[in-house]
This record gives C-alpha cells, sequence and structure tokens, in this order.
C-alpha cells in the first residue's frame, strides 16, 4: 500500500505553498519524496536546493553520480530508487554489466579514475569498513576535496529517498 499523504494543493500550509511553487515551477509537478519532505517544508527546500546541485551542478559526472545512487539503492535495498537509477544510469551511459556489478556487491572494473574512486569510496562507506590512511587519500587524490564532499552527500541525499520511498511502500517504476 503506497503510504504517502498527498496533501491537496488548497490545504497547504502557506510555506508549503511556498515549496510546492518552487518545485512545480521546475518540474510542472512533484516528484515522490518530495510528497514525503513538504510535510516539513524546510526540509522539502533544503533537499530541492541538494538535490538540484546534485543533479546540475556537482563536480560529479553524471555517471559518477548514477554510481553512487546505485550504490545506496542495493544497500538499502530500495527497490524504487534501484529501478529508476538503474534506467538513468543507463541514460547515463553506464553498461548493462557495470550495473549489475554495482548491484551485485562487486567490482564494476570501471576504467575512469573518478569513476572508480566514487565506486570504491561509495561502496567502502555502505560496507561499514573504515578508510585507511593510504585509501583516504588515494581516493582524495583523484576526487579531491570537494569531490569527497559532494560523494558524501550524495550517499546522504539518496539514503533519504531511497528509505522515504521504502517506508511510504511507493510502488516500484517499471523499466
Amino acid at each position: 500500500m503506497n503510504r504517502i499523504l498527498e496533501i491537496p494543493p488548497e490545504k497547504l500550509s502557506p510555506e508549503q505553498s511556498t515549496v510546492f511553487d518552487q518545485l512545480t515551477a521546475g518540474r510542472g509537478r512533484i516528484l515522490g519524496p518530495y510528497k514525503i519532505w513538504i510535510h516539513s517544508p524546510t526540509v522539502a527546500s533544503g533537499m530541492e536546493r541538494i538535490g538540484t546541485f546534485l543533479n546540475k551542478f556537482s563536480s560529479l559526472s553524471k555517471r559518477e553520480v548514477e554510481i553512487g545512487i546505485l550504490v545506496i539503492a542495493q544497500h538499502w535495498q530500495g527497490d524504487y530508487v534501484r529501478q529508476a537509477h538503474i534506467r538513468e544510469g543507463k541514460a547515463a551511459g553506464l553498461s548493462q554489466e557495470t550495473i549489475d556489478a554495482i548491484l551485485a556487491g562487486k567490482d564494476p572494473k570501471l576504467a575512469d579514475a573518478h569513476e572508480r574512486a566514487v565506486h570504491r569510496f561509495a561502496a567502502a562507506l555502505v560496507s561499514g569498513a573504515k578508510l585507511s590512511d593510504t585509501e583516504f587519500a588515494e581516493i582524495e587524490q583523484v576526487l579531491g576535496r570537494e569531490g569527497i564532499a559532494e560523494v558524501l552527500v550524495l550517499l546522504g541525499y539518496y539514503t533519504s529517498v531511497a528509505l522515504a520511498m521504502k517506508v511510504h511502500e511507493v510502488p516500484i517504476p517499471q523499466q
């Protein structure tokens, strides 16, 4: 059962209306997680800023973003996010073989050093492993501190998306 409680536009508080207008101005509609977050307009507004940054202005490439999202979707068993981002990953140019390896928790054998560093960092974090100083330095050398910060926020943001969709039992999108 889909547990999302949608608020009709006429029942939105003034703060929720402001966020609703911001969301619909850019996208024409409110995406699933925002239907959940709008119950706390400050959360919805902040998450929109973070989501827009990650998807449009981040130093991470679209492929790198999708790699991080797939790691998180698999970790949280977030079927909604996993299915949506299998499609997005393919659109970003990830092969089915790469996607399958990420979802199986295996090394996807990425040729690009930046993509490898994103995957290595994300996979280590979701495994609960503590990176050694050497491992951290290797990742930092490739991603820089900006990239490290952005991967951390990407993983946190999509953890929230995956958990929100899972807890609210949102139907899984078809591929």
